[in-house]
């Protein structure tokens, strides 16, 4: 394990060391065609030297070298070596093309377009980022050069100013390290983030070091013993397996000092061990043997053999009570999830003839995984709003800890810590979220915001018309839930905005016995250039979203001179200027709001306002707020009412005066799911030491349905006093 070294310590890599490393896996013309592109290679940065004071060329040969011990394919390791050809050297893709075909050139040129991925600007930093999943699509073992290229920069890293150093660290620890890790490509992670953090603090991860090396020998007896023991154990049960004690890294150590708030000590307390055999059935029976000669801890035995991590990762995880009481963590694996853990993506290349004897993840399985999440990055890509939308899912998507659900069928699906059936929905299928209603957890009906736990059954309910609602923004945690429903969201708005700006653009026009079907295309089109609007649809966007008046509109389009000037007072707005009475359905979407000042309901009579930005709010003609909006100048007032189908839930508060005693809310509540009304929220006020006042936000049909409940309300003992809230 690499631990506090000097970084620019690195040993120059020749080409005699290389040839002979390809040679061990490599026939004869695949290891020529690798000399000939060192040869270009050195040629082209001739003269140029790295700040090591070393040639050039003795980087890329160690990138090359990395590769190399991955057992990577001959047109990779021509790609590593003339990664810099383009963009140091001046050399144009076409000229690799024809000297070492397209396959190199195009790796050669995804490498290159990803130089500048990490920028000090947040935003070219997401710019580049996004070229970073695009270039990995295309052929994932671009992205395996960039890590071999970022390692030997940091194995070098000693060479650079402080402020460099530091920026390169801290980009490897919050981005390379997480990358090789969600690739499933354990030692590349631990060195990435053993280098990045004696870059980024090197007083504290020489102090880590010197307190490690100090406790590894004080140590050494006991982790002696409890080795001896285990392989005693596992003899006497006739099961062949390796036993080696694990060490912590550094950076795992001061990660884990920092989020979890431990002492060096209650770190350093726990003793790890790696058991290794031949086969899967093999791992249980070890399993038995260990948790029969220690006491297993309750609650800490995770299965990942029968559920992988979502990077391909396979072991069994159990904490025992040892020796005087010493924890000890144990890892069971087989050999091959061994090599698949350490090597993750890379194994494909490494052990691609191999196979899992007994079942489990060959390292082909883990190369499909990585190929899924960069399908998945392009997904996110493509709903993405902007560029820092995307990295914001990223980060999200790279610092998963899972939780692993099944779908009703015994599919698995691997979700990160706190999802909800919401981002379960969207992680089955984009149109199963976007239509998502309700959901089962474990057979039972539960809110569409429960968090998630491991080994739960999850149904998702669907309806054809469902439509996304905003506020699962505020529990949803998967990049993937969170990019489609903003990108569901706007297109629903603009649908919305559109056919709420017809309806109130019509009204207008009833006043002048005429409809928008009524009118001459040349009066519209002439109308559509005075105001800077290409298509009608764009027009009825802003009257929906309350940005023009629908009455002034209707003007234009129906007076003589539909070139004059828009003109009118808007302190003078009245209701009948709105264009008649507007019927609500409950189904118009988010371009009609309903005030949260005065909750109205269906059965209440109602007037609207048109806010810029808005579009249509509804408030009860009775509310308070109504006098401060006909003083608006950007506000006009529109007469509307409750259509006959109106239809969905609407949100009403209550005021409750209770006699404070255990069980009142739980009460309360209770009747009220009886009653099928939905709690959104309750707060509860101590007025004095009898009474307590609750309010209660809720979700109701209608008038008569809120009645109904503050009907049974009243007839509670513990209920003094009961009002439907208003402003």
């Amino acid at each position: 394990m690499r631990t506090v070294a000097e970084p620019s310590a690195e040993p120059i890599i020749t080409l005699k060391q290389l040839v002979e490393r390809l040679r061990t896996y490599l026939d004869a013309d695949a290891v020529a065609e690798v000399e000939r592109a060192y040869a270009y290679a050195k040629a082209a940065h001739e003269g140029q030297m790295r700040r090591t004071g070393h040639p050039y060329i003795t980087h890329p040969t160690a990138v090359a070298y990395i590769l190399a011990d991955m057992h990577m394919d001959h047109q990779t390791l021509m790609a590593a070596l003339l990664h810099d050809v383009i963009e140091d050297t001046g050399v144009g893709k076409q000229t690799l093309r024809d000297r070492f075909g397209p396959e190199v050139a195009d790796l050669v040129d995804g490498v290159s377009k990803l130089a500048t991925i990490f920028q000090s600007r947040a935003e070219a930093q997401a710019e580049n980022f996004q070229k970073m999943a695009m270039a990995m699509a295309r052929d994932i073992r671009v992205i395996l050069v960039k890590l071999a290229d970022r390692l030997h920069n940091m194995r070098t890293i000693g060479a650079l100013g402080a402020e460099k150093r530091s920026r390169i660290a801290r980009e490897t620890l919050e981005f390379y390290a997480p990358i090789a890790n969600r690739l499933g490509m354990n030692d590349l992670r631990v060195e990435f983030e053993d280098l990045g953090f004696a870059a980024l603090y090197p007083m504290r991860a020489e102090r880590i070091a010197r307190a490690v090396k100090a406790a590894r020998r004080n140590r050494r007896e006991l982790v002696a013993q409890i080795e001896a023991t285990l392989r005693d154990c596992l003899e006497r049960e006739q099961l062949e397996a390796t036993v080696i004690g694990r060490e912590k890294h550094l950076y795992s150590i001061y990660s884990k000092m920092k989020q979890k708030r431990k002492s060096f000590a209650d770190i350093m307390d726990v003793f790890a061990f790696r058991i290794v055999v031949d086969k899967v059935d093999t791992c249980y029976r070890v399993l038995g043997a260990v948790h029969n000669l220690y006491k297993p801890l309750a609650g800490r035995f995770k299965d990942y053999i029968a559920i992988p991590k979502a990077n391909g990762y396979q072991s069994l995880h159990t904490t025992l009570f040892g020796m005087h009481g010493v924890p000890i963590e144990i890892q069971i694996r087989t050999h091959q999830m061994d090599a698949v853990a350490n090597n993750g993506i890379a194994g494909h290349w490494l052990y691609k003839s191999d196979d899992e004897a007994g079942g489990g993840i060959t390292a082909a399985g883990s190369h499909a995984r990585a190929r899924q999440w960069v399908k998945g990055l392009l997904e996110l890509q493509q709903r993405a709003g902007d560029s820092m939308e995307f990295i914001e899912h990223l980060k999200t998507d790279l610092f998963p800890d899972e939780v692993y659900v099944f779908t009703p069928k015994g599919r698995i699906l691997e979700l990160p810590q706190g999802s909800s059936p919401v981002d379960f929905a969207y992680a089955v299928h984009t149109d199963i979220g976007n239509t998502c209603v309700a959901c089962r957890v474990d057979r039972r009906l539960a809110p569409l915001s429960t968090q998630l736990q491991s080994g739960q059954t999850v149904e998702v309910i669907t309806a054809e018309d469902a439509r996304p609602n905003p506020d699962w923004l505020s529990f949803v945690v998967t990049g993937k839930a969170r990019s489609s429903i903003r990108h569901a969201l706007k297109t629903q708005k603009v649908a919305e905005s559109r056919a709420l700006g017809r309806r109130l653009l019509n009204r207008s026009l009833a006043n002048a016995d005429t409809s928008l079907k009524e009118l001459s295309e040349e009066r519209v089109e002439a109308t559509l250039g005075e105001l800077g609007f290409k298509r009608l649809d764009d027009l009825l966007e802003d009257i929906g979203l309350g940005n023009r008046m629908a009455y002034m509109i209707a003007r234009r389009l129906t007076r003589d001179d539909a070139g004059s000037s828009e003109t009118g007072d808007d302190s003078s707005l009245s209701v009948q200027q709105g264009g008649g009475t507007l019927a609500i359905r409950g189904t118009e979407g988010m371009v009609v709001s309903y005030g949260k000042c005065c909750y109205p309901l269906p059965g209440d009579p109602i007037v609207g306002h048109i806010s810029s930005g808005r579009g249509l709010v509804i408030h009860r003609d009775t509310c308070r707020n109504l006098g401060e909006l006909r003083k608006k100048r950007d506000e006009v007032l529109q007469a509307v009412r409750w259509s006959d189908k109106v239809q969905g839930e609407f949100s009403a508060e209550l005021r409750l005066e209770v006699v404070p005693q255990k069980g009142v809310i739980a009460e309360v509540a209770a009747l009220m799911t009886t009653l099928d009304a939905s709690i959104q929220k309750i707060n509860t006020e101590e007025r004095n030491a009898r009474l307590s006042t609750v309010s209660v936000g809720l979700s109701v049909r209608d008038r008569v349905h809120l009645a109904r409940i503050m009907r049974r309300l009243r007839a509670l003992p513990s209920v003094n006093g009961l009002s439907r809230s208003k402003n």
